[in-house]
């Protein structure tokens, strides 16, 4: 492991040689390790310098675009390179790389647009599924699609799922057995607070008080603010300007809607100290270097559909204790940190373990679109990890029958 010498020791690392020689003797493997420890850098590049790549590309799955983008960009880093080389990355509407690219970061929802054009998936030698613990739609798509590729047309080729925080016994029976290989965490500690007694005041004034806590507390280093979403960012931002001022500090958005150059003014080294007002794009895959302390509302947009309309709809709601440890982990990733939960130890205690997975409360039209497109004519015989509720792959085939999508036979039409 040679190249390690170049770059920072990350706590994955001791686990590489291991993880190399289990996936020579296996198709699967599932990867757990806490937040900080490298998984997402680290896994393809020792795959691509074990020789993996010889025979395919490797597809690591990112569940948003600043992660697969940022990842892409470490990693061609470290490899002396920028991103378009031997790594690159696609999402919708950018692609960075080519033939030659032998490591590539994408966007869950480009792989199943790619299996619809490739259902062998050729010239792929593995596909990594990173952050699995999010469980979004197109994810448990591509893992049940990748399952019976192996299983059949594809022996050959390898998956390995990730994330800080696994359900490993279903998902390794689901995979046949597959081993699971568990990882060191960070190396610095983080000190969780709560608030003492539930309380309705505005959520900015809430984090405005946790500020003030954390830069008396923490004589340096910057601070990551989770709020659910653009506008209670531009909320918060205004509530602590007078604090900024105060305090001589940087009041950074980062969300997905922003521009490259503003995303890159909010991760990158500044003079002064930073609050970063993030929503749950941070909240996984990104290293942000510098934080020293975590702020978190409990609270993001979470995407379903209306029962009435079909259309999709985002509702603010209470993340999951998955995502609350993914969350504080960001504030132990370079040094020791805090994470000031802006809620109740009893609040926290009752949420849930993690969070529903999307097959079971998204519109599934696309889903099964998507599945006509590979051939599978009949979702419910898809052999899903977990499969959707009845009703709603019933309304899914309804929609795209009405759109002309599906003929009243229910297989795919000329428009489909």
């Amino acid at each position: 492991m040679a190249y390690l010498a170049a770059v920072e020791a990350l706590p994955i690392d001791p686990l590489l040689p291991q993880l190399i020689a289990g996936l020579r003797k296996q198709s699967t493997l599932l990867v757990t390790a806490p937040p900080g420890a490298g998984k997402t850098t680290r896994v393809p590049r020792a795959l691509h310098d074990a020789g993996f790549t010889h025979s395919g590309e490797i597809i690591i799955l990112e569940p948003r675009r600043l992660a697969a983008r940022l990842a892409a960009t470490r990693v061609a880093a470290e490899l002396g390179e920028k991103p378009g080389a031997t790594v690159g990355y696609t999402m919708r509407f950018e692609m960075v790389g080519g033939s030659h690219t032998r490591i590539r970061f994408m966007t869950e929802g480009i792989l199943s647009r790619r299996i619809v054009q490739d259902p062998f998936l050729a010239g792929v030698s593995i596909v990594i599924l990173d952050e699995f613990h999010e469980r979004h739609l197109a994810t448990d798509l591509a893992l049940a699609y990748i399952r019976q590729l192996q299983l059949n047309q594809r022996p050959d080729l390898k998956l390995i799922v990730m994330s800080a925080t696994l359900e490993v016994d279903h998902l390794a029976s689901f995979l046949g057995g597959a081993p699971v290989l568990a990882g060191e965490g960070s190396r610095y500690d983080v000190t969780i607070r709560y608030e003492e007694k539930a309380s309705d005041r505005p959520l900015e004034e809430k984090v405005v008080r946790a500020a003030v806590y954390f830069l008396r507390e923490s004589q340096d280093g910057d601070g990551l603010v989770f709020l659910p979403g653009a506008a209670e960012i531009r909320k918060v931002s205004e509530a602590l300007a007078p604090l900024a001022r105060r305090e001589n500090l940087l009041i950074l958005p980062l969300h997905g809607d922003l521009p490259h150059s503003a995303q890159a003014r909010a991760l990158e080294p500044a003079e002064q100290r930073k609050l970063i007002l993030a929503t749950n794009v941070a909240e996984t895959s990104i290293t942000i270097p510098g934080v020293a302390g975590v702020i978190d509302s409990g609270l993001a947009r979470i995407a379903s559909h209306s029962s009435w309309n079909g259309l999709p709809v985002l509702q603010t709601g209470k993340i999951s204790k998955a995502s609350a440890a993914q969350r504080a982990g960001r504030a132990g990733r370079n040094r020791n940190g805090m994470a000031l939960r802006l809620y109740t130890r009893q609040d926290f205690d009752g949420r849930r373990e993690h969070d529903l997975p999307e097959v079971k409360r998204a519109d599934l039209a696309e889903t099964v679109l998507t599945l006509h497109g590979t051939g599978i004519h009949d979702a419910r015989n898809f052999q899903w990890f977990e499969p959707p509720p009845d009703a709603a792959l019933a309304a899914a085939e309804d929609l795209l029958t009405r759109l002309g999508a599906l003929t009243q036979q229910g297989d795919l039409s000329t428009m489909g």
